[in-house]
Parts: structure tokens; C-alpha cells; sequence
């Protein structure tokens, strides 16, 4: 996951967003000393990006950087930047609205940077959380602290199952599953979630914390869109085709992993065979080194272009991994001041899973190191584009030529695909019921769950039990989960146009990163990313590449499927 600002409007949206800037912003313009250029203004927004960035990084691990801070800057200094920045961008284009725009580029230009700016916090913080688990229970809270509340409960909750004498993270708890022998010991840990799930959604009853807060969104999203309605324009198709376009791939997994009916404890060891297959392969220590060795034969040293890298498990850290910018590229006396990007997650376990989830994030900081644009661009385009891009070289952990060449041994080509499907096949089963819940707020969440993943997944009903509250995006940003499951889509479509314009990088093409810089990542957002997509496809998304990859499973259940264990 990348941390971002909401997607501007489209381009046919953007003159009337900048005129409006005047009257939004007017406060903003009475104050501002003088009027400011366009190129000023800017550089005010890159001196904003940069303060956001150091604050983040301070605020993320309080530990380490409150003393000293970032940049020998004290948390304190970086606020008042930010603050002052933030006032000179909104004041400087309340006063740019007034004069005719130059151009096109400047107009959006001057779009986005006013809806990053008025859209931020004015006391930013990072995606530690800054509420507490209990008062999601409280029955007065509006849409955002309820929200805050319950990332709270991840981060309180989440993070320390009880699990045999002991506590687990919830990241280490999925990559137990797919390993745990017995049955009756992959069900303890299940129900180890009981605690967050009790958290979030009561006892399922109607005014339970995360249908209130479901509610909440919907109402707000019938106002101001969703990051479904996003998505959907992203790919060009309606939010009744994205829905069509969800339920036929998981229909076609349904078809082609024929599996029995399962627990749903289960799931994740039914296709798990590669996982243990290769577990002693992927110690944690490896994770990073991994990757690192990965990303240097696809072109980009990783170390070379100093990535932070913050993965050790500690309270009141994110529940979630993430990357994000420390401080943006820009251009200083016609020399490039690289990007700083910083890793965050947690793993207290090796794993391919792991190991796909911190190569997916530093998907993110390469997309972000390929960046070379003015400030009002250096970004990474709408969220189902950055979460697909991610998933590009994140999806060749599950191709063995990958894992003999960078583990030294593989798993079978079936074994390996239905480990990576399965688990994006419950992406896209939650992207259905994030769709679902929107529409009809009013629905039990229980019980359209358990009509996806009994139809789809081949999966027990379990209607008494909320055991899809284990991602934080559901709570977080209803809606998110979409940029995962129809990403897919488009990682599937993106890694089929490089294997027909430059071929096959599963171990490595030292060409791949600097050509897919100049042909899809660089220009960030100098254009809607909907275009560039269709630049670089030469057609509009399909999810045809997605199904034939779906054909590559087979019809063979995975060796090592739970029947008759424990």
C-alpha cells in the first residue's frame, strides 16, 4: 500500500475546480504578501511534500526520530514549514485564479496541487494510529474519528494474538495458516481474531461499530465518490461493470480450483502447498536481501538509491505495511535531487508470502524512484494503478524460474500459481463486498460474505463469525480494497504487455527498470492515468490476460489440501 492524496477530478473538471479556488480559498488570499508565480508556488508545494514527508518519517517511529528529528530539523520546525507552505500554495493559486492560465499542463498542474493541499490535514501525522479501539463504541462519533478508532483496533488488536502461550501478528498469523498441519491448530489461530473481530463489529447487530461506520461512508460516498467510483474510471467501465468484472474472475477461479467445501481456517493451507514447500527457503533474515537482489537485476539497486527500511514488529506501529515518500525528487539548479523512500512493515516471519509483500512495496519506492517530473506531478497516478503496478514483479515469487533462480529450489508450477491466486482471489472476494456493503450499507456484512466466499472460495458458511475484519483498509477506506482485487486486472494486463514488448523478467531483465520508466512510470501525473494506461496497452484494460493466467492453475488441487487433516 501507498499512502497518497485523494485522485483530482478529470481533466474536463479541472477549470472550474481552479476558478473556484478564489472563493474557497478567499481567507487564504487576503493574507498572502504578494502574488506568487506559478513555478513559485511550485516549489511551495515541494518544500509543503518535503515537511509532510519528515513528519511522517518522525511521527512512525517517535522512538527514533522525536530526539532528533529528520534532517537535523526538529518535529516542531517541519510543522511550522508545513503549515507555512501549505498557506502560500493555497494563497498563491486563490490569487493564479484570477489571471487567465497559460496552458493545459498548468491548469492541471495547478489542480492537483490545490487538491493535495486543501484535502491535508493541517497537523499531518503518519498512518500510526492516532485514535483508540474502545471509542469505536461510542455511539456519537462522526465518520472519521470512528474510522481512526478502528484502525486503532488493528493496531491494538492485531498485532498481538494469543496463540498458544504466546502472541503472533497478524501478518505472521496468515503465513501460519498456510503451514499449520493439524486442522483443530490452523482453527485456534482463526479464532485468535475473535478479539478484533468483537471489536469492529459487536455482535454483528445493527448498530455495531463497523456498520455504523459503513453507513457513514455510504452516505458521504453517494456525495463525494468512492475509491470504487475511481477505480471504475480509471478502467473505463461503469461501478454495475466493475461489479460484472469481480464476479467473473471469481467464477473462474471457482471453476478451475475445484476444491471441496473447506473451513474456512482452511483456505489458506489448502493453497498452501508452495508455501511450505519453500518456507525454509525464505528466512526472515533474507526478506530484504531477497528482494534487494531481485530489484538489482531488474536495474534498480535499491540500497544505491538508500530505500528506509523499517520492518520489525513494535507497538503502536502502523498495522499495515506501506511506502512512502520521505522527500520527493525535484530539480535544483538543473541537477536531480533523488526521491527518499522509506518501507514500512512488519514481519516477525520469513515466508513467500512476506517475501511477496515487501516486494510488492518496494514496487512502490521503484515506481516512486522512476519519478521525474515537476513537483506539481510527483505522484504516482490514481490508487488501482500503484497498487497493480506493485504487484508486477511481486507476482514472479510465485513463478518457479523465479524461485530456483533467487531461493534455489521451486515448488510446481500449480502448487506455486494457486498459492499467489488464492490469495488474490480473496483481494478480489473483499473488493465484491466493499462494493456490496457500499451499495446497500443496510446489509449484514456477515452474511454477504459468506455469499461470496461460500459461492466463490468454496468455503463453509460461517455466518455467526466477521472473519472478513482482518484487512485495515476495510475500516480504513471502505472502497480501498478494490485497488487490490480489480488491480489484478491490470497487473496481469501490465506484466503481459512487458513480456510482448521487452519479454519474460521473472529472473530478471537489467533493461526492465529504466524501460518501463520512460514507457509507463516516469511522467507520474502529467496526464490522466486512465490515458496512460491505454499508451502503454495500446487498447483499454481487458481482463482477459487475468482469466488465461486463471487457466494456468488447472483443475488439480494443490498437493497437501487440508482433507482429513487434524
Amino acid at each position: 500500500m501507498h499512502t497518497n492524496y485523494p485522485a483530482p477530478p478529470v481533466i474536463g473538471a479541472l477549470l472550474m475546480l481552479v476558478l473556484n479556488v478564489s472563493r474557497v480559498d478567499a481567507q487564504a488570499a487576503a493574507t498572502a504578501p504578494r502574488a506568487l508565480q506559478l513555478p513559485q508556488i511550485e516549489q511551495a508545494y515541494a518544500d509543503f511534500n518535503d515537511a509532510d514527508g519528515a513528519i511522517s518519517l518522525i511521527d512512525s517511529d517517535p522512538q527514533r526520530y522525536a530526539g532528533g528529528g529528520y534532517a537535523g530539523q526538529s518535529r516542531a520546525v517541519w510543522q511550522r514549514l508545513y503549515t507555512d507552505r501549505r498557506t502560500a500554495v493555497l494563497s498563491g493559486l486563490a490569487a493564479l485564479a484570477a489571471t487567465p492560465a497559460t496552458s493545459a499542463e498548468d491548469l492541471r498542474a495547478a489542480s492537483l496541487m490545490h487538491t493535495a493541499v486543501a484535502e491535508s490535514s493541517a497537523t499531518p501525522s503518519s498512518l500510526a494510529p492516532i485514535g483508540h479501539c474502545e471509542d469505536a463504541q461510542r455511539q456519537d462519533l462522526e465518520l472519521q474519528p470512528l474510522q481512526e478508532a478502528l484502525y486503532a483496533c488493528f493496531a491494538q488488536l492485531a498485532n498481538t494474538l494469543r496463540f498458544e502461550n504466546g502472541t503472533v501478528t497478524r501478518v505472521a498469523a496468515f503465513e501460519m495458516l498456510t503451514r499449520l498441519p493439524e486442522s483443530r491448530r490452523r482453527q485456534a489461530l482463526f479464532m485468535a481474531f475473535v478479539p478484533l473481530w468483537t471489536a469492529l463489529n459487536g455482535r454483528n447487530q445493527a448498530d455495531s461499530p463497523y456498520r455504523r461506520m459503513i453507513r457513514l461512508a455510504a452516505a458521504e460516498a453517494r456525495h463525494t465518490g468512492s475509491p470504487i467510483d475511481s477505480a471504475a474510471r480509471t478502467i473505463g467501465v461503469t461501478a454495475a461493470q466493475t461489479e460484472s468484472w469481480l464476479e467473473r474472475i471469481l467464477d473462474t477461479w471457482r471453476k478451475v480450483s475445484a476444491s471441496a467445501p473447506m473451513e474456512p481456517w482452511d483456505y489458506r493451507f489448502a493453497g498452501g502447498a508452495a508455501e511450505r514447500e519453500l518456507a525454509a527457503s525464505v528466512p526472515r533474515a533474507d526478506l530484504q536481501s531477497i528482494c534487494q537482489r531481485y530489484y538489482v537485476d531488474l536495474g534498480l539497486d535499491l540500497a544505491q538509491a538508500n530505500v528506509l527500511y523499517d520492518l520489525e514488529p513494535r507497538p503502536g506501529k502502523a498495522p499495515l505495511a506501506y511506502t512512502d515518500y520521505v522527500r520527493r525528487g525535484r530539480w535544483r539548479e538543473g541537477v536531480w535531487q533523488p526521491t527518499l523512500v522509506r518501507v514500512s512493515a512488519s514481519y516477525e516471519r520469513g515466508g513467500l508470502g512476506p517475501l511477496n509483500e515487501l516486494v510488492h512495496e518496494n514496487g512502490h519506492a521503484a515506481h516512486m524512484l522512476a519519478l521525474r517530473v515537476r513537483p506539481a506531478f510527483m505522484d504516482l497516478g490514481d490508487p488501482i494503478f500503484y497498487e497493480a503496478f506493485a504487484d508486477v514483479p511481486a507476482w514472479s515469487v510465485y513463478e518457479p524460474a523465479w524461485q530456483q533462480k533467487y531461493l534455489g529450489r521451486s515448488a510446481a508450477v500449480s502448487a506455486s500459481l494457486r498459492a499467489l491466486y488464492s490469495g488474490v482471489m480473496l483481494d478480489v472476494a473483499w473488493a465484491l463486498f466493499d462494493l456490496r456493503m457500499l451499495r446497500d450499507p443496510g446489509a449484514d456484512p456477515n452474511a454477504i460474505w459468506t455469499q461470496i466466499t461460500q459461492r466463490y472460495l468454496h468455503i463453509k458458511p460461517h455466518p455467526e463469525l466477521a472473519w472478513w475484519a482482518v484487512r485495515v483498509q476495510l475500516v480504513q477506506t471502505p472502497g480501498y480494497m478494490v485497488n487490490y482485487g480489480l488491480g489484478a486486472v491490470i497487473t496481469a494486463d501490465i506484466r503481459q504487455r512487458i513480456a510482448q514488448q521487452l519479454g519474460g523478467f521473472d529472473t530478471g531483465d537489467t533493461r526492465w527498470f529504466a524501460w518501463l520508466a520512460a514507457h509507463l512510470l516516469s511522467s507520474g501525473e502529467d496526464r490522466e492515468t486512465s490515458l496512460l494506461l491505454h499508451q502503454f496497452l495500446g487498447r483499454a484494460v481487458s481482463e482477459q490476460a487475468l482469466l488465461q493466467e486463471l487457466q494456468r492453475v488447472g483443475t488439480k488441487p494443490a498437493a497437501g489440501a487440508p482433507a482429513g487433516a487434524g
